[in-house]
């Protein structure tokens, strides 16, 4: 009985609603499949998060790729993503330090302002976002086997 489908209830804003109930007009198709769609985006985005020996290091490209959208819609506090991200890792060398993390949700000019202090730019007028990648991609030697 797993292909079981369940009834959700969730609260969405006036403004949301009638943009999904436009797009679903503008598609031919019914409401629950945008909503079913949407659901479904988002677990294959966060689908890093179901394995839970995916950790540290592991997970700081979802977490940066996701960044803004992840703060604006769950309000992540330093101590709890960082409690998230290291979840029962205990090789120092695969943590993410809290300095970091706090990198993850500040605003962009308080990011750039701290990366300035410990990372220098690589290029002048650099993307806030691509400089933070590549901070992390030099430190925790991401895309290089780490």
């Amino acid at each position: 009985m797993k292909d079981r489908k369940h009834i959700v209830s969730l609260r969405l804003t006036q403004d949301d609603r009638e943009s999904i109930q436009s797009i679903a007009t503008r598609l031919l198709v019914k409401e629950s499949y945008i909503y079913r769609f949407a659901i479904n985006q988002l677990l294959v985005r966060l689908e890093k998060l179901l394995d839970t020996s995916n950790r540290g290091i592991r997970l700081l490209p979802l977490f940066l790729d996701l960044r803004e959208e992840l703060n604006y819609n769950l309000g992540f506090k330093k101590t709890q993503l960082y409690n998230i991200i290291n979840f029962k890792e205990l090789s120092p060398e695969n943590r993410v330090s809290m300095d970091d993390v706090e990198l993850l949700i500040l605003p962009n000019h308080a990011v750039r302002s701290r990366l300035a202090k410990i990372h220098p730019a690589p290029e002048t007028n650099i993307d806030t976002d691509a400089w933070l990648k590549q901070y992390f991609e030099q430190k925790y030697l991401l895309g290089q086997g780490g």
